[in-house]
């Protein structure tokens, strides 16, 4: 199916999950939208609920955390302000431990030598949410390494039409692009934007809670905020969903069989009971979730483990390789796996993002109590109730009029081009009113590819000889192809295609012209360069990118708590921190 388009819609083309889905019902748009819509009026008078009209929680920031055992050696001040906890005293308050590897940055590629971009959907937040807490709670900029450019512009809400319940395609494409305010390239951003599943039509949970209780995890920035997560999401199942808790430390140990949510006082009664102590057999721990998983099994149901760990693996099979091993198995049998990290020390990041990424799952970072909240409210049935999986992406550039291309972010999701028809090939999953946005730099015509020092060298070389570019009309930019399955699809059945034309004509003339996401987005992907010492990154356009931000910090909240953010931090870039 392919459909021209006859807007562009998105700011640069970087895949990510912006927005958290829920359920709802939702009449805004179909599955054809992004072919009828033009120009900035393609998202016109559409609107994201902000967090504070969306849910209402009975949790109270003001009151303490539950009363630790008298084993716990941290627990916070009586009568406190728990909704900020205090940096770990188990962990590093003014240094980073156990740095991660140095981040990659993707070249410039030249369209005569590849004229394809492909890579995985990926819904993750946690850089965002490691941004937020370093610089919020601990007062420091966020590792290099911990930055992945998609995920902080994964976190925001964007107005994408999504496609109502009804219509035959799991989520709307569109598209946008205009000239770039901080580089001599144009911006193009491929947005998606999945349909919210109804409550009455979700399909039952069966979630099993694998918590580590290790030593580590005595903090009020941990286990305590677990015990929230777990309280807060008992309100967002349904009453016959299933809950089970699994505890790891020194030992593994079943504190709850699965459970019907309708038995909550059973449930918080086992929640406020748990207490940390000991080593962490981290792999019997996901050994024994999978086994209750199984237990619990629901037949056509949701079959989930979720994570919650300050991400010390260091009894056991930790090597990352092997879980993920282990995790990938598990997954093709049909039980999926999130990754939430808790704690302000650096989690094992990579090592997170990887598991998580094997379990078709989600990797988020709580920091506080009303985050847990949020994540529980906003987030948690989203990254439960899939849509779609196994989601890849393909961008094929006309030689034509694009010269070369930059995708922005995305490094740990490349696929390589000949896999994107190989249908046994795992890629990422979009959940019930999840959206994706991919941002790329072009460089049109017989532009020349921006210089940076230290940038990768650009992917030049003999002409492209392979599959058979498309038959592109004069204008053409790009054909945007897309490749899906089903949610209970097996790995041998085939995936769905859907391709997109995008024409030069629709490009806006200034960057002025284009609509507020494209702007929004673009301004983040700068930012997020910067923090991770992107050799394309301009510490110059640092008032570019906060006049941007200031024109749109009362959209919604998230906006206006990132514009709090990007001053502290910019402070912290001229403190040299």
């Amino acid at each position: 199916m392919r459909h021209r388009l006859t807007a562009l819609s998105l700011p640069f083309a970087l895949l990510a999950v912006a927005g958290c889905g829920g359920f709802g019902s939702s009449d805004s748009g179909t599955s054809t939208s992004a072919d009828t819509t033009s120009g900035s009026d393609a998202f016109s008078g559409t609107q994201w609920t902000t967090p504070s009209d969306t849910y209402t929680t009975s949790y109270d920031a003001s009151t303490p955390y539950d009363t630790a055992s008298a084993s716990d050696t941290v627990g916070p001040t009586p009568g406190a302000d728990t909704s900020q906890p205090p940096p770990d005293a188990t962990g590093p308050t003014d240094a980073h431990a156990d740095d991660p590897a140095p981040p990659g940055t993707n070249p410039f590629v030249v369209v005569g030598h590849d004229p394809f971009s492909t890579f995985g959907a990926d819904v993750d937040t946690a850089s965002y949410d490691i941004f937020k807490r370093d610089v919020q709670q601990l007062h420091r900029l966020p590792l290099p390494a911990s930055v992945r450019l998609e995920e902080f512009v994964n976190y925001f809400h964007y107005a994408y039409p999504a496609p109502a319940w009804e219509a035959e395609r799991p989520f709307n494409v569109a598209v946008e692009a205009a000239p770039s305010p901080f580089t001599a390239t144009t911006l193009l951003r491929v947005g998606l934007q999945g349909k919210i599943v109804p409550p009455e039509l979700k399909a039952p949970a069966n979630l099993v809670f694998l918590v580590d209780v290790s030593g580590s995890m005595a903090s009020p920035s941990k286990l305590e905020l677990v015990k929230v997560l777990l309280r807060e999401t008992l309100n967002v199942l349904a009453p016959e969903d299933t809950v089970a808790i699994v505890t790891y430390a020194s030992q593994e140990k079943i504190v709850l069989g699965p459970t019907p949510v309708a038995n909550r006082a059973l449930i918080e009664q086992k929640i406020a009971g748990l207490s940390a102590g000991g080593s962490t057999a981290g792999e019997r721990g996901l050994a024994m979730a999978y086994e209750v998983a199984e237990q619990g099994w629901i037949e056509g149901g949701i079959n989930h483990v979720l994570l919650c760990t300050d991400g010390d693996f260091n009894v056991g099979l930790s090597g990352t390789a092997e879980l993920v091993e282990f995790i990938s198995a598990k997954r093709l049998t049909g039980i999926t796996l999130t990754v939430v990290g808790f704690g302000g020390g650096d989690l094992n990041d990579a090592m997170m993002e990887a598991v998580s990424n094997a379990g078709d799952g989600v990797y988020a970072v709580i920091g506080d109590a009303d985050s847990a909240v949020a994540y529980a409210n906003l987030r948690m049935l989203g990254s439960l109730y899939f849509i779609a999986k196994d989601l890849k992406i393909q961008l094929a550039f006309n030689p034509a009029t694009v010269y070369a291309y930059r995708l922005l972010g995305y490094e740990n999701n490349a696929i390589a081009d000949n896999l994107f028809v190989d249908d046994t090939v795992d890629a990422g999953e979009i959940g019930s009113g999840h959206s994706v946005t991919a941002l790329y730099e072009l460089v049109l015509g017989d532009g020349a590819i921006p210089e940076a020092a230290g940038a990768p060298v650009a992917e030049d070389g003999p002409a492209y000889v392979g599959a058979e570019l498309p038959d592109f009309a004069a204008d053409d930019i790009v054909e945007v192809r897309v490749r899906y399955k089903e949610p209970g699809a097996t790995v041998d059945d085939p995936a769905i295609p859907i391709d997109y034309r995008v024409a030069s004509h629709r490009i806006f003339a200034s960057f002025d012209d284009a609509g507020d996401d494209l702007r929004w987005a673009a301004a983040v992907a700068a930012f997020a360069e910067i923090l991770k010492g992107s050799p394309y990154a301009r510490l110059d356009n640092l008032d570019a990118i906060a006049a941007i931000i200031a024109e749109q910090a009362e959209v919604d909240s998230d906006r206006g708590e990132f514009k709090t953010l990007f001053e502290s931090a910019r402070e912290l870039l001229d403190a040299g921190q």
